[in-house]
């Protein structure tokens, strides 16, 4: 017998269409003289037309200028044809504050879509059931299902609560929203100089990073390395900037401490902040390439010195 075939094609929030005033995300997918057709991303790709007069404030002299086949576009909603399900729509009547709040819903909605899909695929049930059973429904309880999905991570019972969820769906979803939802660490940084000119000066800044690194805990352990001296980062990880940043300041105060004990000195290069994936990629990179220029090459053992007179 032929597999049940599974309809994955449905639209993200409960209402069929937009209403008038909403800004939504569009999918560019034509561009004629008198304007722009549109894909509604969040609508199940349902049609709509950007009307010339309706993409800039400014002179038009060309539309191309303005739209792009295959680019994602922010669009305010003019008007709508429940009937025809046609949609007129509106680039200049998008407030520059409009942007961002819908870029933010878009994501978190893009990112709810793929798990329910996931979840409709391998369960072998249309997406539409899902969305109507435990989909729509959290968007009311939470104001948005992603919301729902996070708190779910840690929460699942209290959340799920008395929605309509086989066990199978419900151990699908959980694995789904635990491994893409579940928080990531921050990373954080401090950069500071450490030096000591007494006769065990290099001991002395040994013990001072060490009672640093001492200064770590399991929740937010600290790292201190060697750019090049007398300059070192301090980096630590927590899944709460505060926690992280208070880590960081500590660990700092007894390095600094330890130094000063010893008549060295310390100095806050940088002070303690977050840093991007990027960051730290370019960190590492850094580091590879001052262990290579700091390996020790081995000198000509066959050369011999000249004799002088």
């Amino acid at each position: 017998m032929a597999a049940k075939s599974v309809n994955l094609e449905c639209r993200m929030y409960e209402n069929e269409f937009p209403e008038a005033d909403d800004v939504v995300m569009v999918l560019v997918k034509e561009i004629q003289d008198m304007g722009g057709y549109v894909h509604l991303l969040e609508y199940n790709n349902c049609q709509g037309m950007i009307m010339l007069s309706e993409l800039s404030r400014r002179r038009i002299r060309s539309v191309n200028k303005l739209l792009k086949v295959g680019r994602q576009e922010v669009a305010a909603v003019v008007r709508v044809d429940k009937d025809k399900g046609y949609i007129d729509l509106s680039k200049r009547r998008v407030a520059p504050e409009d942007i961002s709040k819908i870029e933010e819903k878009w994501n978190k909605s893009r990112t709810v879509h793929s798990i329910v899909r996931h979840v409709a695929e391998t369960v072998g049930i249309d997406m539409i059931h899902l969305y109507q059973r435990w989909g729509w429904p959290l968007y009311k309880k939470y104001g948005h299902a992603y919301d729902g999905f996070r708190m779910a991570v840690n929460d699942p019972d209290s959340v799920l609560e008395g929605l309509e969820i086989t066990d199978r769906e419900r151990e699908e979803l959980l694995r789904n929203v635990t491994r893409r939802l579940t928080p990531q660490p921050i990373k954080l940084r401090a950069d500071i100089e450490v030096t000591c000119y007494q006769f065990e000066g290099i001991d002395a800044v040994k013990a001072a990073l060490k009672a640093g690194e001492a200064a770590g805990t399991e929740e937010c352990p600290i790292k201190i390395k060697l750019v090049a001296p007398p300059l070192y980062v301090v980096t630590t990880a927590s899944l709460q900037k505060r926690v992280g940043i208070n880590a960081l300041s500590t660990a700092l105060d007894v390095v600094k401490k330890e130094i000063i004990k010893r008549k060295g000195k310390f100095v806050l290069k940088i002070e303690p902040r977050t840093v991007s994936e990027k960051d730290d990629r370019d960190f590492s990179s850094m580091m590879t390439e001052l262990e290579n220029v700091n390996k020790e090459v081995a000198g000509d053992d066959d050369s011999s010195e000249s004799d002088s007179e």
